[in-house]
């Protein structure tokens, strides 16, 4: 039997392809921290910071050459 309305508190469902579209278009920053600890003593900290952007031939690169590398 098919509900006449969708529920109040129902989630939004958004297909996962239309997410990523979105994401890639702005831009999504990533970022967090590994903390390895022994006996409540840290011994190693990692943080990680990615950019995630999808790239095109339209937009030209800010560097005067073919880029920083």
């Amino acid at each position: 039997m098919p509900w006449e309305e969708p529920e109040p508190y129902a989630p939004i469902g958004v297909p996962l392809v239309d997410l990523l579209d979105r994401v890639l278009a702005t831009g999504v920053v990533v970022s967090g921290d590994l903390v390895l600890a022994v006996a409540d003593v840290p011994l190693v900290r990692i943080s990680l910071h990615a950019l995630l952007a999808s790239v095109s031939d339209r937009v030209p690169a800010p560097w005067p050459d073919s880029g920083p590398l």
